[in-house]
Parts: C-alpha cells; sequence; structure tokens
C-alpha cells in the first residue's frame, strides 16, 4: 500500500507568473496551497485548457473544446511555453491518448459525435485522420448537459471512451439509442463496438492503474432528493424534498474501475456516506435508491450494487485523472492519481475546486479515498479565479494542470 502523505504539510506559495504570462485574472498576485516545498508557475496561457496529453517526443498537447482545437506546447528557452494549433474545426474536443496501433504511435481523440485516430510521426500528425466511432450521442435537443468524450486506451490497446447522461435524472437514457449514461470500448482499429458499464452520469476522468485496470472519475448529480423516510435538518417528512443542507454534501461523486457489465445505478440509486461505517467515510461507499426515480427500489434493487470504491465530497466535479505510477513525481506522490476537481455551483458555498490525490492500495488493487493536494482556486466570498480542468505528470517530474477559466497551465514543482 502506498504511504498517504500528511494532508497537514503543506503550504500556501505565490504562484509565479512570467511577465508575458500575465493578463486576465492573472493580473494580480494569486495564492497557491501546495505540498511543502513544491513551487507553482504559470509555464503557458492557452484559452479553455482542458485535457492534456504528452507526446512521445515530450511536447504537452491540450484541448480546446470550446475552440475545437487542440494545441501542442513545446518548452521554450524561457521556462515556459507558447501554443501552437495542432488540430482545429473539430467538434468539442476533449480527452486525447497517444498508443502504439500496427507498430506506430497514433493520436486518438474524443470529439462529441466520434472517436479520431490519427497517425502520429517524429514531426507530428503524420497523415489522415481514421473516424474509429462514428455517430455518437452529441447535444441532445432538451439540453444535453455533458457531450464531451475522454478517452484512455489499456494496455491491451482497447479505447475506452465516456459518453454521458442527456440530463441530471433522465431515466430514459438507460435505454436510448445511442446509448448514453456509459463507458464504452472498441478495439484500435473501430471494431467491437460495445458498452462496457452503464448507469454512469457523467465519467469525464478516465485512466490506467498500475494494475492495467481502467478507472473513471464521476460527476454525479445534482439536486438529490432526499432518500429516507425521516426528518432532516428540521424538515418533518423529509423524504423525496430537495433539501440544501442535505444536496450540499450529496450525493457523493465516485472513482471507481471500469468493470465490464457493472450497473453504477444512475438515476435510480445514489451512493450515501451516512449509511457507511463509520458514517462518512467515502471508502466503499453503499448505494441507496433514488426516493422519485426509483422509489422502494421498484425499478432497480440498489443494495445489489456493489459500492463505490472512492467517493469524493458532493459537487467536486471531477474531470480530467491520471496515475503518477512510473513517471518522474517523486514518492510518496507516484503511488497514487490525480483527479482535477473542477468545483460545481450546486452548492453554497460552491465546492472549492482543487487537484485531488489518492493512494493507490496495492494489495487490494483499489485506490483510498482522497486528500488535497492542490487549492487555493476560490476567493473567501465563493468566487473563484481558477478551475482545474486536468492533471498529468510531465516527463521532468513536474505536475502540469489545466485551468479552463484562467486560460492556463500551471507547472507544479516538487524540491528537486
Amino acid at each position: 500500500m502506498a504511504m498517504v502523505p500528511p494532508v497537514a504539510a503543506q503550504s500556501a506559495v505565490v504562484l509565479r507568473v512570467p511577465r508575458r504570462e500575465r493578463g486576465g485574472a492573472l493580473s494580480r498576485p494569486r495564492t497557491l496551497t501546495v505540498p511543502a516545498g513544491w513551487t507553482a508557475t504559470v509555464w503557458a496561457r492557452v484559452h479553455d485548457a482542458r485535457m492534456e496529453a504528452w507526446t512521445p517526443e515530450g511536447d504537452l498537447l491540450v484541448s480546446q473544446p470550446n475552440h475545437g482545437s487542440i494545441v501542442e506546447l513545446r518548452p521554450d528557452a524561457h521556462g515556459t511555453a507558447r501554443p501552437h494549433t495542432l488540430l482545429s474545426g473539430l467538434n468539442l474536443p476533449q480527452g486525447m491518448a497517444f498508443a502504439r496501433f500496427a507498430g506506430h504511435w497514433v493520436l486518438y481523440v474524443g470529439e462529441s459525435g466520434q472517436i479520431d485516430r490519427y497517425p502520429w510521426g517524429a514531426q507530428g500528425i503524420s497523415g489522415a485522420r481514421t473516424v474509429i466511432v462514428a455517430n455518437l450521442p452529441g447535444p441532445h435537443p432538451a439540453n444535453y448537459d455533458h457531450p464531451w468524450k475522454d478517452v484512455v486506451v489499456a494496455p491491451d490497446g482497447t479505447v475506452y471512451f465516456s459518453v454521458g447522461s442527456s440530463s441530471n435524472d433522465r431515466p430514459g437514457d438507460r435505454t436510448s439509442s445511442p446509448p448514453r449514461a456509459v463507458i464504452m470500448a472498441v478495439n484500435p482499429d473501430g471494431s467491437h463496438l460495445r458498452v462496457v458499464e452503464k448507469g454512469v452520469r457523467n465519467g469525464e476522468g478516465l485512466a490506467v492503474a498500475p494494475d492495467g485496470t481502467v478507472w473513471t472519475a464521476i460527476n454525479n448529480r445534482d439536486d438529490v432528493p432526499y432518500p429516507f423516510h425521516a426528518s432532516y435538518a428540521g424538515v418533518s417528512h423529509a423524504f423525496g424534498r430537495v433539501i440544501p443542507a442535505y444536496v450540499d454534501e450529496h450525493p457523493p461523486d465516485e472513482v471507481v474501475p471500469v468493470t465490464v457489465g457493472r450497473d453504477l445505478g444512475w438515476p435510480y440509486c445514489n451512493p450515501d456516506q451516512d449509511l457507511n461505517q463509520p458514517a462518512g467515510s467515502l471508502a466503499n461507499v453503499p448505494f441507496v435508491p433514488d426516493s422519485v426515480d426509483n422509489p422502494g427500489g421498484r425499478h432497480l434493487d440498489c443494495a445489489s450494487l456493489p459500492p463505490v470504491e472512492v467517493g469524493l465530497p458532493a459537487h467536486s466535479a471531477p474531470l480530467g485523472m491520471s496515475f503518477l505510477e512510473s513517471t518522474a513525481i517523486p514518492a510518496p506522490w507516484s503511488g497514487g492519481a490525480v483527479v482535477a476537481a473542477h468545483g460545481s455551483w450546486n452548492r453554497q458555498p460552491p465546492r472549492s475546486p482543487a487537484v485531488l490525490w489518492m493512494a493507490w492500495n496495492a494489495a487490494k488493487h483499489t485506490l483510498e479515498p482522497a486528500v488535497t493536494l492542490v487549492t487555493g482556486f476560490q476567493n473567501a466570498d465563493g468566487t473563484r479565479w481558477g478551475r482545474p480542468g486536468d492533471a498529468v505528470a510531465g516527463p521532468d517530474g513536474a505536475l502540469y494542470v489545466s485551468d479552463d477559466l484562467t486560460g492556463a497551465i500551471y507547472r507544479l514543482a516538487p524540491p528537486s
């Protein structure tokens, strides 16, 4: 089992902003809380910076969904990087992953309606795009909330990608065609497209664990009604009512392995840490029936579902996720995974954006509950100047964090 770093071993540092990277939210000094001894620097400015992927040559790709672009960042002599456009004219591109296919490097890109494969050579993209999955559900006519697709490639070459739900809690997504609220997989040549895991409201984060399993970090639902026949926060007969004090802490977001045939229950079942042992623990969180969509468990037996391996505080809104083993990040941090918590609207005060870290338990092949690695993006009044979108280890042993609100890539460096 990885050693869990002491949560208290953190310090506040002033975010270093090189002169040519200043502007917008970074026109004034900003402070981040990081592990003791780490430094924080603005490495690049990229508008709408979301997911990240390192090229085989050691440059950083960053997706810009709202710009329809992917940019490439190459380190320069100033210790920063300037973006140049690699791909443009795409439909909400988000997830990216490099892998070997037919003996050569390829880049997979998740657009809203399809999964693409590009040949990759020493000079970058070296040929035409191949669409390996087409006709994925894009924006829903009834205001589809989750059109973005993340992508990861397992050690055997299987390509996994997320397809989010069309709403906060629409049961019809469970039987929709094409599928929604699922994690899907496809062979690298585009054959054998299948649903692997269902009942997944919005599994934006996808990453490969040290044992080769694929994990997902999931944005859970908003405005969940109280599920028990009891009083709560001074409200008698609270069952089925949306109570802000309950919504603020429920349901936890989820970090789970992608398992063939697994059902995460959305929207019929919600994880609830109040029933855990001890109460409030975010390890192995059990499910309870949704009081509106599944009263009394009439549509789905929630007790039959495996508990959620790791819960994150409700409304953390996890996006990019990556494991740090076999990277240049030092121990003990290399013995775990990071997830960028974007922070959510559905809480007062808002859940603070952060980068969270979870220890990897090698003996049990699971992750442990999260601790905060980086925070400080939210002001005392609940407003935010930054929102992390992804966090990946660089070849230099630093952690590179994208921020789609500020439009920046931060280089968070441990002591050398």
